[in-house]
């Protein structure tokens, strides 16, 4: 008899909802009135019940009907489920439609994941202002600071821009001009990546060791500097 009530138990089945959900309803706007009332409406619509009815609503929850009546109204006016109506053989059926509340929380996901890209990609600014005072040895001037923003806006990728201040590090020349020099040559020669930005230098260094009068990335005085801020 037990194992009979338990198999009739699992056959009724589960109602599934992304964990997402539960970390962020908050931010959709949703409490947890709102929250409970969904997922009674997605398990009677799993269960071959499209339209329950506040009654229906109230005998499984603590509110009574016309407390579910207005939460089904309040979640119909901010979006969250419509009525859909179904003709079969001649006789109009509605049901309730949970996809609006489905695609509120995939546009939630996005936002959040838009989010956290931009959160990375300003901690990987602020970081590469400070390795840059970190090698000069002095907060950056205001002139430095917008060359740097020119340099991302012009689709340096960070880790390429930190490249190229090494490259200027090994070759004794710390300062913005040959850095800028050096990002021009390298988005000439399509480097993109630390692996191409790696050999670059490699080759510089290679070629300096063969003839000490050539240089790539020549003396400041020799190097017409590339100003971003006038393109």
């Amino acid at each position: 008899m037990i194992m009979e009530k338990l198999y009739a138990w699992f056959k009724e089945g589960t109602v599934t909802f992304p964990s997402f959900l539960f970390s962020h309803y908050k931010t959709m706007g949703l409490n947890e009135q709102d929250v409970m009332l969904l997922m009674q409406l997605q398990n009677f619509i799993e269960s071959g019940n499209g339209f329950p009815t506040p009654s229906q609503l109230s005998e499984r929850m603590t509110f009574q009907e016309s407390e579910c009546l207005f939460l089904i109204q309040r979640l119909m006016q901010r979006g969250f489920i419509k009525i859909e109506e179904e003709n079969n053989q001649s006789v109009g059926h509605e049901s309730y439609s949970l996809e609006p509340f489905y695609e509120k929380m995939l546009e939630c996901f996005l936002m959040t994941i838009k989010q956290q890209e931009t959160g990375q990609e300003q901690e990987k600014s602020d970081n590469l202002y400070t390795v840059f005072e970190q090698e000069f040895g002095r907060p950056l001037s205001p002139f430095e600071c917008e060359t740097l923003a020119m340099w991302m806006e012009d689709e340096h990728h960070p880790d390429i821009i930190k490249a190229a201040l090494r490259e200027s590090v090994i070759s004794g020349k710390l300062n913005f001009r040959y850095i800028d020099r050096i990002l021009f040559e390298w988005k000439k020669n399509g480097v993109k990546t630390l692996d191409q930005a790696k050999s670059q230098g490699q080759k510089f260094r290679s070629y300096q060791k063969k003839d000490k009068k050539t240089e790539p990335y020549a003396a400041d005085k020799d190097v017409p500097f590339y100003n971003w801020l006038e393109q």
